[in-house]
């Protein structure tokens, strides 16, 4: 995909969703920002990303995310082709997870 400087309002938008420090703030954010129709295709769209990276079939992604499978080749050609961002996020929240269950291991 392209590697390209985005515009100046893409790049304040993007400045202002990495002032958010909590979960809380984000969701705020994104609800007054978004529809709750684009909202939920963002997630969904994330959730096929995770599905492709644990190898499901397009069917089965399909079927749990309620996405068509263009939607879903379009996400997995970003997943090869593309500029990295949902491996880097599946990859954080990935690293994210597995430090919370040691956290709960530990605690208990």
């Amino acid at each position: 995909m392209r590697n390209r400087k985005p515009d100046q309002n893409i790049e304040y938008l993007i400045r202002g969703i990495l002032t958010l420090q909590t979960p809380e703030e984000c969701l705020s954010f994104f609800e007054d920002l978004c529809t709750v129709s684009e909202l939920t295709e963002m997630s969904r769209r994330l959730q096929a990303a995770r599905m492709l990276s644990d190898n499901c079939i397009y069917s089965e992604i399909a079927a749990k995310t309620g996405l068509s499978t263009a939607t879903i080749s379009r996400v997995n050609r970003c997943l090869k082709y593309g500029s990295d961002g949902y491996l880097t996020v599946l990859e954080r929240l990935d690293q994210a997870e597995r430090r919370e269950k040691r956290r709960m291991s530990t605690d208990s």
